[in-house]
């Protein structure tokens, strides 16, 4: 199913007016060819000495990883492989399509919930200024004509700031941290575009619905900037529960997930340097 050219003008205009938030999954790392949630619960169960094939349910890393810091005492290990197998080198960078497609777009905030540094390679690949928010002290790093690049699930170089266990996702279901509190800030006057979620991921589903409350309990719900989200399939009880919410679902033109993201970051790029240059998207 094409993407809905009415459903794209609102978008495109917010990010040519930087009025919109990136907020990226993991999805856009599996693009890369990086290793996968299961095979990251392979790793765990093999030195923990499970049977890999007991774990199951898009939650169940979450759970295993808890036992995994239970049984070592801390996550260091796998903090270490994650890292080795998740970074993306500078040299895959630039054949990335799509993270070129992001720098383009020039979104004045991208959040993502990636440990790896897909992101900030991308914006050094192409000679982008940025900034990395990772935790209460990055906050103060903020500067004008950067993109801030917020890692809302943490970041490698700072072992206290990554979600990974069951009890690190509790903790953030709070929505009280520093970084909570900045999305909030964030995105209550923003449009935000998410790209690289499962429906299936709890933590942002609890996003888009507290976004969606907190506008109902304002009186002013009318008056809400567009939320998106893309949909690599069509899935229509979803879309219907997005709706619900505020937030429209974009579908996917084509079978294959990352060629369909390259071509709606490729149509939004034009139309928003349409609208940069004074013409009408």
């Amino acid at each position: 199913m094409d993407v809905d050219p009415e459903a794209l003008d609102p978008l495109s205009r917010s990010i040519a007016e930087r009025r919109a938030i990136l907020f990226v999954g993991a999805g856009l790392s599996l693009a890369l060819g990086l290793p996968s949630w299961r095979e990251l619960i392979e790793n765990m169960c093999a030195e923990l000495g499970v049977e890999a094939e007991r774990i199951s349910g898009p939650d169940a890393y979450r759970t295993l990883a808890e036992y995994y810091r239970i049984k070592h005492g801390d996550v260091r290990s796998l903090r270490r492989w994650m890292d080795q197998n998740r970074s993306l080198s500078r040299e895959r960078v630039p054949h990335s399509r799509i993270h070129e497609l992001i720098v383009e777009l020039d979104f004045p905030i991208v959040y993502t919930t990636n440990y790896d540094r897909n992101i900030e390679a991308a914006f050094e690949t192409h000679d982008k200024p940025y900034v990395k928010i990772a935790n209460a002290l990055d906050l103060a790093k903020v500067r004008e004509g950067a993109t801030q690049i917020v890692k809302f699930h943490g970041d490698f170089d700072d072992e206290q700031s990554l979600v990974i266990t069951e009890t690190d996702y509790f903790d953030r279901l709070r929505f009280d941290s520093p970084l909570d509190i900045k999305f909030r800030a964030d995105a209550l006057g923003k449009t935000v575009l998410f790209l690289g979620y499962s429906m299936s991921d709890m933590n942002i589903r609890m996003l888009l619905h507290w976004l969606w409350r907190t506008w109902e309990k304002s009186g002013y719900a009318r008056h809400r900037p567009a939320s998106f989200i893309f949909m690599a399939h069509d899935n229509d009880m979803q879309a219907e529960v997005l709706k619900q919410w505020g937030v429209v679902a974009l579908r996917g033109e084509v079978d294959d997930p990352q060629e369909a993201v390259t071509r709606l970051l490729e149509r939004l790029r034009a139309r928003v340097s349409a609208a940069r240059k004074g013409s009408s998207i």
